[in-house]
């Protein structure tokens, strides 16, 4: 069953979230699917490569408060089997060039062969 909460949130994406998902969405980023605002266990990622086990999350001056938090959440994904990796706001907002090649160099060095573009 889809999560209302998960739904919730996929409309109402942050402005870096918006940015990033417009260079993930449609295989856009290295061919692969991505999907947004994900629920993997008792947690909703904002970004997920489920074929790959990648997860990409875009995190607000809050997170700094709530770094423990955090270690906990990317503790149980990395122990279901998931890369995490993590980008500040304004990362995404200013290199968004330099976070989609971040993230395809992460799918290159997991010896993710590229699939054919359609």
């Amino acid at each position: 069953m889809p999560s209302p909460i998960a739904r919730k949130l996929r409309g109402n994406l942050t402005d870096a979230e918006q940015r990033l998902w417009y260079r993930l969405r449609r295989r856009q980023c290295a061919g692969f699917r991505f999907r947004r605002q994900v629920p993997l266990g008792a947690y909703i990622v904002d970004f997920a490569c489920l074929s790959e086990n990648l997860v990409i999350e875009v995190d607000g001056g809050q997170h700094a408060d709530d770094a423990e938090r955090d270690a906990v959440r990317t503790a149980w994904l990395e122990g279901n089997g998931f890369r995490v990796i993590r980008f500040w706001n304004n990362e995404v907002l200013r290199h968004t060039d330099g976070v989609v090649e971040v993230i395809e160099r992460t799918l290159r060095e997991r010896g993710v062969v590229q699939p054919p573009h359609p």
